[in-house]
């Protein structure tokens, strides 16, 4: 069987992928959620003519020449403006953010100013509009101010509280069950056997799950057995993505796409060219989309960032993520063969440049690597040899999102 590009994998896997359903929730719960519809704006901000300075509001014309006197008349402060008229001759004290009062088109801020006990005298010459924020500066009643698609994050819900909006309408999170396989695992905080090691897995990759906005479901640990699999499938009905992790290589041990199919799974594709995870499948079972990573751990992180965000993404409605960015190799590599590789790398600016360090050892066993990495280095197949300092792509670790 020949090896599935990477580009044309995640194209199959993205195929005909619709947003979620959406659902209300309150402000407070909206945190990284993807906007289902539109937002408008349900007054005017600033809905009042207000003050963007301490000083004393007044008729510019009174207060265009240094030595007049104005007569002080009250004071307009946030949430208790003053009520009246200016005459010609007065001013009101006013503090920042307060309504400017009717009559008044300037504000004379304190530093240019002289109080003499109920009189004003001016210092500097102020000019019509001064200081004022007009009604409506930021934003006008109506004016949609948050497109469907945004992802919520702490300036757009500031944004939607000052409109007043108290619940937006999101795409619910999808429901993605991780199934961790192998008689080898023990789960974190249990102790291993003899032959045996903790699962890590399911927590990477759940982590990747809820960083794309979706929310992870643990299915535990299941035995090599295909009735084991077959039971921890069944508990993942009503998932929108079902990810199995192990057991989906060649191996006589590896009984995933068997336990699979007997529940009904019509696959779509297994094995990929890339490096790590070539292991990897994919398929359908009934409405719920199927997802085989590798048990190799920096392979299953690996396929998580590549294949299994940007599928959590699309069903919250948002876009890919943007393409690779360039950086400067820090070594020289060899020639690649037929597979995309990602190799781990550290970052560091040189010459003003962003340079990528691979590691010396890329074994797909070796998580402590990987935490320690900065961006992977995509190689794409029969990629010539790059000498130090020649241009590669890279992918950040710590900007996925």
């Amino acid at each position: 069987m020949s090896l599935l590009p990477v580009e044309e994998a995640l194209a199959r896997l993205l195929a005909g992928v619709e947003p979620v359903e959406a659902e209300e929730v309150s402000l407070f719960d909206a945190s990284g959620r993807v906007l289902a519809q539109d937002v408008a704006a349900t007054r005017d901000q600033p809905p009042f003519p207000a003050s963007a300075m301490d000083g004393y509001a007044v008729r510019s014309a009174d207060a265009a020449e240094p030595g007049a006197r104005l007569k002080l008349i009250g004071q307009s402060r946030a949430g208790a403006r003053y009520v009246g008229t200016l005459e010609p001759g007065t001013a009101v004290r006013i503090f920042t953010g307060a309504p400017v009062p009717d009559g008044a088109d300037a504000i004379l801020i304190q530093e240019d100013a002289a109080a003499e006990g109920d009189t004003i005298v001016v210092r500097e010459a102020v000019r019509p509009g001064q200081f004022v924020r007009p009604a409506g500066l930021d934003y006008r009643a109506g004016e949609v101010l948050l497109r469907a698609g945004r992802r919520l994050d702490p300036r757009a819900l500031a944004l939607a509280a000052s409109m007043n909006r108290h619940r937006l309408t999101v795409r619910r999170r999808p429901h993605v069950a991780l199934l961790a396989t192998g008689d080898e695992l023990v789960p974190p905080g249990a102790e291993p056997g003899a032959d045996q090691i903790v699962s890590s897995n399911a927590v990477g990759v759940g982590a990747l799950v809820a960083e794309a906005g979706g929310d992870a479901i643990d299915l535990g640990i299941a035995r090599d057995r295909v009735d084991h699999i077959v039971a921890a499938v069944d508990k993942a009905r009503g998932a929108d993505v079902l990810v199995v992790i192990g057991g989906a290589s060649v191996g006589e041990h590896d009984l995933v796409q068997e336990a699979l199919s007997a529940c009904g799974m019509e696959l779509d594709f297994w094995r990929i060219a890339m490096r790590p995870g070539k292991p990897l499948m994919v398929g359908r079972l009934g409405a719920m989309r199927v997802l085989g990573l590798p048990g190799n751990p920096v392979s299953a992180i690996v396929c998580g960032l590549v294949f299994l965000k940007p599928l959590v993404r699309a069903l919250v409605g948002l876009p890919p993520e943007t393409a690779p960015e360039a950086a400067r190799l820090g070594a020289a590599m060899a020639a690649n063969d037929r597979r995309q590789d990602y190799v781990r790398a550290r970052l560091a600016l040189r010459d003003g440049g962003l340079t990528a360090i691979p590691f010396d050892r890329q074994d797909s066993s070796m998580l402590a690597t990987l935490a320690t990495a900065d961006a992977l280095i995509v190689r794409p197949p029969h990629a010539p040899p790059a000498p130090e300092g020649a241009e590669v792509p890279i992918l950040r670790l710590d900007d996925q999102g």
